[in-house]
């Protein structure tokens, strides 16, 4: 059965009732096996346009994963603030080692954000997977603010500010909403066709839903109104306690890790009209790195089974995930709608 893969994404995405659930990843896609079998390599293919492009259709062009995803970290934005960040080597993403700022108050734009850094990279490397490929949906994932804020500053010292001094912490998740937003109307004038916002730092692990609903929807709502694409909100970890909220953001899908019940997440969806899909769900610590094929099957059909409008990864793809158990995740989907 062919499938407009595109198409399809795109109409699940706008609520539209589909035949069959796309099976993608709107989170980090670099696996070594990919890498291994299209001759590309980190750091490289952070850097590269060509070698991301490549790198960002392997799943699809190895597994048969219905989209291409890059970049393949959540250190760009800070990087094209000014900060130093280590690319690593092998499977080690990239992080942020060193910012210039000490105080949110000292936080500020540099002229050059939109065109330093890899942000040209990301968006060449955007018109070279549309040359490529006439049905194959182009994600690219982008850094929530609360999580810039926190590379800018420290994770650890904006999240003791939030107590200490609130009106500073907002400041500077203002500051990073106002840089995310530029580097959007980047990818704005490139087209991909969705736009992941990863938000890690959101966590219902590391904030209350209180402080979630004060700091981060309102710049996480902002951004959202820039973009052109269709749009994904990545959050990790237990986030069943802030689920509402970001159903309420304004985007056309949320990511959700296996922590969430399944059920859960598409009662609360109804509840609030089903104007946001829910994605994801599919353990990437646990099941895509170190389970088997059949342990992937099992959890890809539980989640239909539930409900998921988009079976994906929960989270980040594990650099070290083999290529087959990507490759079971589409299968599953296959198996359930009978293709």
């Amino acid at each position: 059965m062919n499938i407009n893969y595109t198409k399809n994404l795109r109409d699940v995405l706008n609520g539209k009732k589909n035949d069959i659930a796309p099976v993608v990843t709107v989170t980090q896609s670099g696996i070594l096996d990919a890498m291994e079998r299209t001759g590309t390599s980190w750091p490289q293919a952070h850097e590269n346009p060509e070698q991301m492009a490549t790198l960002g259709a392997s799943l699809y062009e190895l597994a048969r994963l219905e989209d291409a995803k890059i970049p393949f970290c959540l250190a760009v934005e800070a990087e094209s603030m000014g900060c130093e960040v280590d690319l690593g080597y092998g499977g080690r993403t990239p992080e942020v080692v060193k910012s210039p700022f000490e105080k949110p108050e000292d936080i500020e734009i540099p002229d050059n954000f939109e065109t330093s850094g890899r942000i040209p990279v990301i968006c060449e490397a955007v018109e070279i997977l549309h040359e490529r490929y006439d049905n194959l949906p182009v994600c690219v994932g982008i850094t929530g603010p609360f999580t810039v804020a926190g590379h800018l500053i420290g994770v650890e010292d904006i999240l003791k500010m939030i107590n200490l001094d609130l009106f500073a912490v907002e400041d500077a998740i203002e500051i990073a909403a106002e840089a995310v937003s530029a580097y959007i109307k980047q990818l704005n004038e490139v087209k991909p066709e969705v736009i992941c916002v990863a938000d890690p730092t959101s966590s219902g692990d590391l904030l209350s839903p209180l402080d979630f609903a004060q700091l981060s929807v309102p710049a996480l709502e902002d951004i959202q109104e820039v973009m052109k694409s269709q749009n994904v909100l990545h959050i990790c970890g237990h986030t069943a306690g802030i689920l509402k909220d970001m159903l309420s953001c304004g985007y056309n899908g949320i990511s959700i890790e296996e922590a969430v019940d399944m059920r859960y997440a598409q009662k609360v969806k109804h509840e609030l009209g089903d104007k946001t899909q829910v994605c994801g769900n599919i353990s990437t610590s646990k099941t895509l790195f170190r389970g088997t094929p059949e342990e992937v099957r099992g959890e890809v059909l539980e989640a239909l089974e539930k409900g998921v409008d988009v079976v994906a990864p929960s989270c980040g793809i594990a650099a070290s995930s083999p290529l087959e158990n990507i490759q079971a995740m589409v299968n599953a989907r296959n198996e359930f709608f009978g293709i």
